[in-house]
């Protein structure tokens, strides 16, 4: 592989934004520039992009009133930014990939129609993230294109965990207990093992992405064997703007007491609860840990958020078997001692001691040096996941790759 024209461009689609980065694959996978759209559908979107060369630096304002008109943004950028370079392949983060997509694979038509089936699973993410896949089709029909779904990691979980409690009917249409994160859950497990951590190959570990959308997962021997999300995103933990899980009876008691539609329901629980409904200030955990002092709202918030995450860990920790290594995260994971803290205090019984000093300071390790479990902070890079999945799935074939 020459480094020089193999080119790998990562998108990772979300409800407001569409962030990207550009990979050199050469001896080694590189990191060019990073970048993303942001506040697609709101006043100042912006496009922004960072690489090692400054000269790539820049930031500027850009219409983006829907993800189409996002869309032919970046693909403008990609022409004009590659006009003289070899781009090889795009790859793209898709949040779900329903009973039949498990691993990463070629886009081809059948695969985006199958997509188009599976929407209704996951209608916040999935029309964007088809959108993305076709947009570039159309513009760039030659380019290779890969999708990694979010839902891989778990796609073989134990029936136990799987199983939704209702008609078994249901379950031969695809409608189960999926779980999500898969790509930052695939790196973090992958970095435990490179730094030498003895419960990533033969162990038992629990993950916690907590960001705005926050969700944890039990892993004994590498293997996935329990999530908290479910059947789609929304589930499990309480998030940013989704509210976890509810009593589903609460869905029948609002549409009687208000009249309130499946439709209004399902925004409801994941653009006005969590963080945000119960405070009903701000869903930035930030905002909320400023104003705990005075806001009770804001304080109720912060602790049922590190009350259920605590009791998820400690339901996890009995699934399996007991623990030897927690990994926190995500936003809130990675850069909110305070939460981190809160989270393991009264886990002790478990194992969990997290030092002081090395928590406040964001340390990669922040477990107490007697503490029997090993607790870490850790950045999960799902871009680069997504670039070596397509490394692998095109092998970098030179007769594929496409010259803009």
């Amino acid at each position: 592989m020459k480094s020089a024209s193999s080119r790998i461009l990562t998108i990772n689609g979300g409800s407001s934004s569409i962030k990207f980065a550009l990979f050199e694959a050469g001896d080694s996978l590189q990191r060019i520039l990073e970048g993303g759209i942001e506040r697609i559908g709101l006043p100042g979107a912006g496009l922004r992009v960072r690489g090692i060369n400054p000269a790539d630096n820049f930031s500027q304002s850009v219409e983006a009133p829907d993800h189409t008109a996002a869309v032919e943004v970046l693909m403008d950028w990609v022409e004009q930014r590659n006009s003289h370079e070899v781009l090889t392949a795009v790859g793209h983060r898709v949040v779900h990939g329903g009973p039949k997509f498990s691993e990463p694979q070629r886009i081809t038509a059948e695969m985006i129609a199958e997509l188009h089936r599976l929407s209704p699973f996951d209608p916040e993410h999935l029309p964007e993230e088809i959108l993305l896949t076709e947009a570039f089709q159309c513009r760039f029909p030659n380019l290779n294109q890969v999708a990694c779904f979010d839902t891989a990691f778990h796609h073989d979980l134990p029936s136990v965990a799987r199983l939704l409690a209702i008609p078994r009917r249901y379950e031969a249409q695809g409608i189960r207990r999926y779980g999500f994160h898969g790509l930052s859950y695939e790196f973090l497990m992958a970095e435990l093992s490179r730094l030498g951590d003895p419960a990533a190959g033969k162990g038992r570990v629990i993950l916690a992405h907590l960001g705005n959308g926050a969700s944890l997962a039990a892993v004994h021997d590498g293997k996935s064997i329990d999530t908290s999300m479910g059947f789609t995103p929304t589930a499990g933990l309480t998030m940013s703007t989704r509210s976890g899980d509810l009593d589903p009876g609460l869905a029948w008691y609002l549409a009687r007491s208000e009249n309130m539609s499946a439709q209004q329901f399902n925004e409801m629980v994941n653009t006005q609860s969590g963080l945000l409904g119960l405070s009903e200030t701000s869903s930035d955990m930030r905002d909320l840990l400023d104003n705990e002092a005075h806001d009770v709202r804001a304080a109720e918030a912060v602790e049922l958020f590190c009350y259920q995450a605590k009791k998820w860990i400690g339901g996890y920790a009995a699934a399996l078997g007991g623990l030897d290594t927690l990994v926190f995260t995500g936003g809130i994971g990675e850069n909110a001692p305070a939460i981190r803290a809160r989270i393991c205090t009264g886990l002790e019984f478990l194992g969990i001691e997290i030092d002081e000093k090395h928590n406040a300071a964001n340390d990669g390790l922040i477990s107490a040096p007697d503490g029997r479990v090993s607790v870490r902070v850790m950045h999960a890079d799902e871009a680069q996941m997504i670039a070596k999945a397509v490394c692998r799935v095109l092998n970098l074939d030179k007769r594929r790759r496409i010259e803009k």
